[in-house]
């Protein structure tokens, strides 16, 4: 299992929690499905079947984060809402105020709920406490500030902080396309996007396009910084690192899926992948900090 994007966060090197005093926080805010009046439950839930709520695989750590969700449009309501509105007025002569109609609404809502369908979703973590890394896969900070939210209340006084670098990507990753070269390591591949930083928000993306320098150059000569754009580190992940110190799109290259063997069973070939992955990541993002400038302390 590979995480596609990565919202990442910064732990204590080494950080001296443990798996076992990690269970034991989460296990009262366990994941149990919603009640039939409940639009919403989230809880921790099991990575792996018949195991517990913290997977660990040479000592790295896997959590995740469970959802229910109830699928009950506003549509639908205000469908139901206006026909119950109008045999209310056929019977009673007048139509429903504005604070009859909203009532009307909510008891539709309550009535509808029980029979609403269901949506489970799962975001999972990875703590890295040798490292000092979590991270949580999330294409949008808000998902993952659901995430986090969570694992703070779980966890009393987790000494999390959010990555801090010491250059802006945008800065850096500007420069990057002015001089046409990456720093080592990294290649630049043929997706980017280029905003202008002024009123006019004008911005051009490249996606599967060859990067002219040269055309490149005009565009940020025109006022233009680059906000995403597309590496591939060690000729092992390819990724879009973005504006916002998130990385997206992330995939293992053909180098990296060699090393696993299809011969193993689920088990083996998930803790496998769990390991590969961890491992290769905590390289690369070193890496994309060390390119960055450092890390910036608080």
């Amino acid at each position: 299992m590979w995480f596609k994007n990565l919202q990442i966060y910064r732990l204590p090197a080494p950080w001296a929690y443990t798996p076992e005093q990690l269970e034991a926080a989460l296990e009262p805010h366990a994941f149990v499905p919603a009640s039939s009046n409940e639009l919403l439950r989230q809880g921790w839930d099991k990575p792996r079947p018949n195991g517990g709520l913290v997977h660990v695989v040479n000592k790295q750590m896997l959590i995740v984060l469970g959802t229910e969700k109830k699928l009950l449009p506003s549509s639908v309501i205000n469908q139901v809402a206006k026909a119950r509105a109008a045999e209310m007025e056929e019977a009673q002569g007048f139509a429903p105020g504005k604070k009859a109609m909203k009532e009307l609404k909510e008891r539709v809502a309550d009535e509808l709920l029980p029979r609403a369908f269901s949506i489970r979703g799962n975001v999972w973590t990875w703590i890295d406490p040798v490292n000092g890394w979590l991270v949580v896969d999330a294409a949008s900070p808000a998902k993952a500030d659901e995430v986090i939210k969570l694992l703070l209340k779980a966890v009393d006084k987790l000494p999390l902080e959010s990555l801090r670098v010491q250059r802006s990507p945008v800065g850096v990753m500007t420069e990057w396309l002015q001089t046409d070269e990456a720093p080592a390591g990294f290649t630049v591949d043929m997706d980017t996007e280029l905003r202008a930083t002024g009123e006019s928000k004008a911005a051009v993306r490249y996606v599967r396009h060859t990067l002219e320098p040269a055309e490149v150059r005009r565009h940020i000569e025109a006022g233009k910084q680059c906000t995403r754009l597309a590496l591939t580190w060690d000729s092992k992940i390819s990724f879009v690192l973005t504006e916002s110190l998130a990385i997206k799109s992330v995939k293992a290259l053909d180098v990296l899926a060699e090393k696993e063997s299809s011969t193993r069973n689920d088990e083996e070939r998930f803790d496998g992948d769990f390991m590969l992955m961890t491992g290769e990541l905590a390289k690369m993002m070193a890496d994309v900090v060390e390119a960055l400038g450092g890390e910036a302390k608080a």
